[in-house]
């Protein structure tokens, strides 16, 4: 799982965009990988609140301007950070514009008060002396800890978001975030709660006919990750293509879309969820494990873009 993550995150910071894009169905062929089990379901779509962006605009720009500061770190692993945390300062809970939360923290960027004072820093037109609930002095607050800890090398990215948040849950989703964002900084709410459930999946053991409680096959991490986000998905790998909306030949594949592999169209073996920079989550086979992979594996049949 690891080793995955790691290359999902060099490719990020590098730059290498390796977008994949649908191909011509029928003519694919190739895969290696299990089906999945289990029966069968139906189909929902989600409403237009869900179809948002995640991240308003002006969070955007503020996460982008404060990461330049930063040379090497990705202005979307701020955004995921805050988009974790609060949901870009979205958040009614308690902590996030007064008081703490049980744990202490405070603001939009969840800061412990020892935290905050060790990297307290004044945005452009931040409150001054510098305050955990103005998001300007909160985002470059963030990025100065991320900095600080190593964010800005491909090496140390990771230990720096474990230093934010000492959870490989917590990074598995924000390293997933940030490849979504990357691509896509438009990427709705919905698919960061279906991105968001993957990612926390990560090193889960391939179970055949799983849908949790011990495992997953592909189709079942699939059907769990956006039942979560309130749509309803078919069981099984061929059903779920079956039920489209199909991307068109031609069209690049969008984080949150789903990947099929196979024969063919009507041949359809396997599903992995499109994260963003040309790869997947997605339960492979029996002995392996719910992994990062890449999504130009040959055999790609074409891909659905549900809700």
């Amino acid at each position: 799982m690891g080793k995955m993550v790691g290359a999902a995150v060099a490719a990020l910071l590098a730059l290498t965009v390796g977008l994949v894009t649908v191909a011509a169905v029928g003519g694919a062929s190739g895969s290696t990988r299990s089906g999945s089990g289990g029966g069968q379901g139906a189909t929902a779509g989600r409403g237009d609140a869900g179809r948002q962006p995640a991240i308003p605009a002006d969070w955007l720009a503020l996460y982008q301007k404060a990461a330049a500061t930063c040379p090497g770190l990705p202005w979307s692993v701020v955004a995921a950070i805050g988009t974790v945390e609060t949901g870009s300062g979205q958040s009614t809970a308690p902590g996030v514009w007064s008081g703490a939360n049980s744990a202490g923290a405070e603001g939009p960027m969840q800061f412990v008060p020892s935290t905050f004072a060790a990297y307290a820093t004044v945005g452009p037109g931040g409150a001054r002396p510098p305050s955990p609930y103005d998001p300007v002095d909160a985002v470059y607050s963030a990025t100065a800890m991320l900095c600080a800890d190593g964010g800005g090398s491909a090496t140390t990215l990771r230990a720096a978001v474990h230093d934010y948040n000492h959870s490989d849950p917590y990074v598995d989703t924000v390293l997933t975030l940030s490849l979504s964002f990357q691509q896509d900084p438009a990427t709705s709410g919905t698919l960061v709660t279906v991105l968001s459930f993957a990612a926390r999946q990560l090193g889960t053991p391939y179970q055949w006919g799983g849908t949790g409680g011990g495992g997953f096959d592909c189709s079942g991490l699939a059907q769990a990750a956006f039942d979560r986000a309130g749509v309803v998905l078919p069981r099984v790998a061929q059903d779920q293509y079956d039920a489209g909306p199909v991307v068109p030949a031609g069209s690049p594949v969008e984080p949150g879309d789903l990947v099929f592999f196979g024969g063919g169209s009507t041949s359809v073996d396997h599903v992995g969820i499109y994260v963003g920079e040309g790869e997947m989550i997605d339960a492979p086979y029996t002995g392996a494990f719910v992994r990062f992979d890449d999504a130009g594996w040959s055999g790609l049949v074409g891909a659905t873009r549900p809700g």
